[in-house]
């Protein structure tokens, strides 16, 4: 998918969000639980309309938060004015560049899964400080195969994930499904969104980052934690 038409539909995209309970947003308690103490600088990349963003003020000095839709940055201004220690900026991480050793801690959600991995990775492992902390989570792709272990494992945590998400869905936000023009739009993007899958993930992250402690979570969701030595 061209970096445009990405633009373009998280243009679309954030005139819907409502700041309300996302399968994102679900896993940002235990994001921060990553976040070294005494943290300096914090690079978010994706940061959408800030949510995450904010959160990380209350655990770092300085967050600089990045995100190619400038929509999401002018709605995520507009949600933190009161926090002066964010610098949101429109931009794309692929071509800004990222200094050496200057983030304690780079942090991104369901952002990787539209870069070119191997190429933005090793630019991340460069911009971190020794003792520097990677936090991702992203979205992978189920196994589909029911003649194997993995893909009956997965058939039956969509289903439980399905369920779970409905539920969260209701009891956060008052309703089961996303409204139909938000739901829309998103279907729309998702067709040409292109996941990992978790033997992909655990592969790319063992050439990278070693050591790197790669979770599964229920929400079609895995997370990435890296301490740079």
């Amino acid at each position: 998918m061209a970096l445009t038409a990405i633009e373009r539909d998280f243009d679309c995209l954030a005139r819907f969000d409502h700041q309300g309970w996302t399968g994102n947003n679900h896993y940002h308690n235990f994001l921060l639980q990553h976040v070294p103490p005494q943290c300096e600088r914090v690079l978010e990349i994706g940061c959408g309309t800030g949510a995450f963003s904010r959160a990380l003020a209350g655990r770092a000095k300085y967050v600089t938060a990045i995100d190619l839709s400038s929509e999401m940055i002018r709605v995520a201004r507009s949600r933190s004015q009161q926090f002066a220690q964010i610098a949101f900026e429109v931009g794309d991480i692929m071509s800004r560049p990222l200094p050496a050793a200057q983030f304690d801690c780079i942090a991104t959600i369901a952002t990787l899964h539209h870069l070119p991995q191997p190429d933005l990775l090793p630019k991340l492992k460069e911009a971190l400080r020794p003792a520097g902390r990677l936090i991702v989570l992203d979205l992978f792709q189920a196994e589909t195969s029911l003649l194997s272990t993995a893909g009956l494992t997965d058939h039956f945590l969509n289903v439980v994930a399905l369920g779970t998400t409905g539920i969260l869905r209701l009891v956060h936000n008052g309703r089961l499904r996303v409204p139909r023009e938000a739901r829309a739009a998103w279907q729309a993007h998702g067709k040409t969104d292109r996941y990992l899958t978790m033997d992909e993930v655990r592969s790319l992250y063992a050439s990278i980052f070693p050591g790197a402690v790669i979770r599964k979570h229920l929400l079609w969701r895995y997370s990435a934690v890296w301490i740079k030595s």
